[in-house]
């Protein structure tokens, strides 16, 4: 049953899409979620899509609600483009509270007659009755269940004078302003070997067959594998950072730019740094912290900490440098200037908020201009930011 309506969810998905994108292209027409949602009950009364019937309604008008919210991301040119799901890829079917009934520590979903059977990572909070429920599979074959509620465990913890500033690299995950440095576990390199190994292996197989699918698998639970230890590691990382440090700040990052580099993609998308970003901004609401970030043209390698001196050119294979100020000479280890300097623009963010308000950018330029420090902007290319 859970196959078979995650496989309806994605016909309706990729049906409607082309139905949208078909409208535009013919007749420069939209189509909302409204129009959409009558059109399912016509398709269902169809013989050929007759077997929509056979599932929850629920999961069905749920992807047709992620649909409409895929395409304001896209018009407010958040992302891109919405494609067509494929089956390789798994896919996920959403429940209502109307689509599942919990009752004992047991998930029973709509048209199913027996509760799932669930390894729970962790029981739910005392009292706390989930609002929706997502059932997904992943690439290797891995079924999850999510389930969305209110948590009141979790609460403010109590404030600290301690704050930190945090330069991301590649060598070193993130280089604290304290001097502490976290090595990049570098978790796909380890396994680099045997995903070209099955890749290989995979390409040999015949289209269709059954050894294609075994070594896809294959495959794909290697690069979950991967993916699972590299996220482990970044929970851990940021929720440390969140209950040692009040304040946490890190420079606002081109990723997208930064991974044009093919010499460089491989190693900067493997480090995840959006991911722990991610997982700061959250878990810093939730607890109480601050997060934030400074302005990505920031020169905070090239900016001497100690006397505010900007060196003109700081090429990246120099990881310590000598400022050149004849009246300063402090020598720098350069991500740990880098930190330090990212801290005191954040805290200068922190102090000006009332008046600057969201414009982190402009906090960070008048606290430069004011310790006598030069921001050149001009010049600066897309992609991997000058430093």
């Amino acid at each position: 049953m859970l196959r078979r309506t995650l496989g309806c969810a994605r016909l309706v998905y990729n049906k409607a899409l082309a139905a949208r994108s078909e409208a535009w292209t013919t007749g420069k027409k939209t189509i909302g979620y409204a129009k959409q949602s009558g059109d399912l009950t016509a398709w269902k009364k169809t013989p050929e899509l007759a077997f929509l019937n056979d599932v929850s309604s629920v999961p069905l008008q749920q992807i047709l609600r992620h649909l409409q919210t895929a395409y304001a991301r896209f018009f407010k040119k958040v992302s891109k483009y919405p494609s067509f799901k494929k089956k390789a890829h798994g896919g996920s079917a959403g429940f209502t509270k109307s689509g599942f009934r919990f009752e004992g520590g047991q998930l029973t979903l709509a048209k199913m007659d027996a509760p799932l059977d669930i390894r729970w990572s962790r029981h739910l909070p005392e009292g706390a009755q989930p609002s929706t429920v997502t059932v997904s599979l992943d690439a290797a074959g891995r079924w999850h269940v999510s389930l969305l509620c209110d948590d009141p465990s979790i609460k403010p913890l109590p404030r600290l004078k301690t704050v930190v500033g945090i330069d991301m690299g590649i060598t070193a995950l993130a280089t604290f302003s304290t001097g502490e440095k976290i090595t990049n576990a570098r978790h796909d390199a380890k396994e680099l070997s045997r995903k070209k190994l099955l890749s290989h292996r995979l390409a040999k197989k015949q289209k269709g067959s059954k050894n294609r699918l075994k070594a896809q698998m294959k495959l794909a639970r290697l690069h979950a594998r991967v993916a699972d230890r590299r996220r482990d590691h970044l929970h851990k990382l940021s929720t440390r950072l969140v209950r040692e440090n009040q304040v946490i700040v890190v420079e606002d990052l081109n990723v997208s730019g930064m991974v044009k580099n093919h010499k460089l993609a491989r190693v900067i998308s493997d480090a995840s740094w959006r991911m722990l970003f991610t997982f700061l901004a959250y878990k810093s609401e939730w607890r109480g912290r601050t997060f934030l970030k400074v302005d990505r043209f920031f020169p905070s390698s090239k900016t001497c900490h100690c006397c505010g001196h900007v060196v003109e050119k700081l090429p990246l294979d120099v990881r310590v440098w000598t400022c050149p100020n004849p009246l300063c000479g402090a020598v720098h280890d350069r991500d740990e200037n880098a930190a330090i300097n990212i801290l005191a623009a954040g805290l200068a963010v922190a102090r000006d908020s009332e008046v600057c308000g969201p414009d982190v950018s402009q906090c960070i330029l008048r606290s430069m201009l004011q310790s006598g420090m030069k921001q050149k902007t001009q010049g600066a290319t897309p992609g991997i930011p000058s430093r």
